[in-house]
């Protein structure tokens, strides 16, 4: 009898920043695998249309109201998912972004940065982009000796980018709090890994990228001089390695580990 890896028919999956380009990619793709959609966010217009596209497509999905910095929020959109859809085996972790407050400039150097502006980047992308949820979500998990926590970072994680130095410095955190949790909760049947995107157009990063004219920036002929396939991902390409790694059967080995999909740019020297 053959079993098929990928299907995620009676999970719950729940997706905090569904409400953007690439968490609504992954939630519509975790849909389209089976498993019924929490869609997470502050947006609740884009939120519900989130789960308009998914239940469109067949799957199934419910929005729930979320601000992913706050522990209060988070508990009360746990409460209610799970009441709807049954207690979530799948957490993914899409929220964040830059700031501009703490973008370097020629204007406005790093020397300049606000420690609050600072702070609040961090909140973004690793108190509300990871820590505090899998704080709420991943102590059921444990209980129940099952669950798949996808934390999304970022290739800056690695190699740090011009500008984007607070981004760059949370989301190589989101990297290393992933592995302290795989270790942590590996024998309580939790894993934990970490999905990293290279470079795919988003509304947040749209005008660093392409011009009024929609021509490429010199920012993006440098990154995609430096991305050996030579061009932007596109938001369904990450789906198959986030399907991978929430599903139970195809990485049931597989924790503390980060999946790159960025198109060879961490492999590029010169």
């Amino acid at each position: 009898m053959k079993t098929n890896l990928f299907d995620l028919t009676g999970e719950t999956a729940v997706v905090i920043g569904a409400t953007g380009v690439l968490g609504g990619a992954l939630a519509e793709g975790l849909a389209a695998a089976g498993a019924k959609v929490a869609v997470l966010g502050r947006n609740a217009e884009r939120g519900k249309a989130r789960v308009q596209s998914i239940l469109g497509q067949g799957g199934q999905a419910m929005f729930f109201a979320c601000d992913a910095a706050s522990r209060p929020s988070l508990s009360e959109a746990h409460k209610k998912l799970e009441a709807a859809l049954g207690a979530p085996g799948i957490l993914i972790n899409a929220a964040g972004g830059n700031d501009a407050r703490v973008t370097v400039t020629a204007d406005h150097p790093f020397e300049e940065i606000k420690q609050e502006d600072w702070a609040a980047n961090f909140d973004l992308n690793l108190v509300g982009g990871a820590l505090l949820p899998c704080q709420e979500f991943g102590p059921s998990m444990c209980r129940r000796g099952k669950g798949s926590i996808i934390n999304i970072a970022s290739v800056s994680a690695h190699l740090p980018l011009s500008r984007v130095v607070s981004y760059s410095a949370a989301k190589a955190a989101v990297l290393s709090l992933s592995r302290f949790l795989a270790r942590e909760w590996a024998t309580k049947g939790v894993r934990v890994n970490t999905l990293t995107p290279g470079f795919f157009p988003a509304e947040q990063n749209r005008k660093l990228l392409f011009n009024d004219d929609g021509s490429p920036t010199d920012r993006t002929k440098a990154i995609w001089g430096h991305t050996p396939m030579n061009r932007f991902g596109e938001a369904q390409e990450l789906v198959g390695a986030c399907v991978f790694l929430a599903s139970h059967k195809a990485s049931s080995f597989v924790t503390g580990t980060d999946v790159c999909v960025d198109g060879g740019y961490l492999c590029q020297t010169i």
